[in-house]
């Protein structure tokens, strides 16, 4: 924990090419015939009802699942992103992805903050007191409720330089004032930042959000 953070980088603005994708299990098409271009400083909200495969396509444009049919490429403002730089310019928060419970608050965001750079170079002071949870600060994370959790998930992601954001249900286990926090963090994205949010609630995407119906490629 004691190693110095990394650089902020210049935000880039970055396209996401889809040609001909589709996602099967087993004989099951999840999706199919998916060609879209999502383009920089664009929010993309992925809506269909549960089970549809919002989740499933998020990890296939993040690249934690492969594409069963089709091809998915970065392309930055001069050059093809390698598939194994593409992790550099993505953020993701998502119910089900898991924090190191045994650390405390403090140690989580300094573990995480050394291995990717904070937007605007926050530190954790800065970042706990955006989260208004300077009192939790030494608390471990296997203590915090199911809602302080997904703030600390959403949090991470928020906070994260990245030229990308994923939000899969980002409204899980939220109260309403902690709903009202993740609005107002939403808002403070830098306009450059293309970013997908996979809900089927229309409060956890802005009005302007350009709506993919997960159902159309089935």
């Amino acid at each position: 924990m004691g190693n110095s953070p990394p650089p902020p980088r210049k935000q880039e603005a970055i396209r996401i090419e889809l040609n001909g994708v589709g996602k099967r299990f087993n004989r099951e098409w999840i999706f199919r015939n998916l060609t879209e271009t999502f383009h920089p400083g664009q929010v993309y909200a992925v809506t269909g009802p549960n089970g549809a495969g919002k989740s499933t396509l998020l990890s296939v444009l993040w690249g934690q699942t492969p594409p069963s049919l089709g091809t998915i490429r970065y392309t930055g403002e001069k050059r093809t992103i390698p598939d194994d730089e593409a992790f550099q310019h993505i953020a993701i928060a998502a119910p089900y992805m898991d924090l190191i419970e045994e650390f405390t608050l403090a140690e989580h965001l300094t573990f995480h903050f050394s291995m990717k750079p904070a937007r605007g170079g926050m530190n954790v002071d800065t970042m706990l007191t955006k989260m208004y949870l300077e009192s939790a600060r030494d608390k471990h994370i296997s203590n915090f409720s199911s809602g302080m959790k997904q703030r600390v998930k959403l949090a991470l992601a928020f906070y994260t330089q990245s030229d990308i954001l994923f939000l899969d249900e980002p409204g899980t286990n939220l109260d309403r004032r902690a709903f009202d926090w993740y609005l107002a963090q939403l808002e403070q994205i830098p306009s450059g930042c293309t970013i997908f949010i996979a809900s089927n609630q229309e409060a956890e995407y802005p009005l302007n959000a350009q709506k993919i119906d997960i159902t159309r490629y089935k």
